[in-house]
């Protein structure tokens, strides 16, 4: 305490707080490069999908009739091996050897691709008691047949 005339009273010390901010802005900068490093992960991990696998609404709303090029190829997967379907086509490659037989299936997409030069999407689907690695599979025999515009849909969708 000061007295009237500005001296300090009973000798005590003035209060001087300094708040230390090191260990705040330590755990910041971590925070900071953990956000970041997990944010360019999500980026990496998505599968880039193209436009709508389905006719496109004109500005009127009609919807347009798909063109050759825009026929659905979709490969279902299943217990009993493939199902390559190309518009309303449907061909069974069953499994050999109880092996999905991906010879077969990469014949079939080179096939397509010869009808179809200018088509360059495909849809994959798979039910679930399929392992991801057939999934994996698929997508690696339509890359390599030349679809690289790759979705992936649900069993349910035709």
């Amino acid at each position: 305490m000061y007295t009237p005339d500005g001296t300090k009273q009973g000798g005590k010390r003035e209060i001087d707080v300094e708040l230390n901010l090191v260990p705040f802005i330590d755990l910041m900068s971590t925070c900071i490069c953990f956000l970041l490093i997990t944010a360019v992960w999500t980026q990496v991990s998505m599968i880039q999908i193209g436009s709508s696998i389905y006719g496109k609404k004109t500005s009127t709303g009609q919807v347009e009739q798909p063109t050759r090029e825009q026929v659905n190829l979709k490969i279902d997967i299943s217990r009993q091996g493939y199902t390559v379907r190309i518009g309303k086509q449907s061909l069974k490659i069953p499994k050999v050897a109880d092996q999905f037989d991906q010879a077969a299936l990469m014949n079939e997409l080179k096939n397509i691709k010869a009808r179809y030069p200018e088509k360059s999407d495909g849809i994959i689907s798979l039910t679930d008691e399929i392992k991801y690695d057939e999934l994996i599979k698929g997508m690696d025999s339509l890359m390599l047949s030349g679809f690289p515009e790759i979705a992936i849909a649900t069993q349910g969708i035709n």
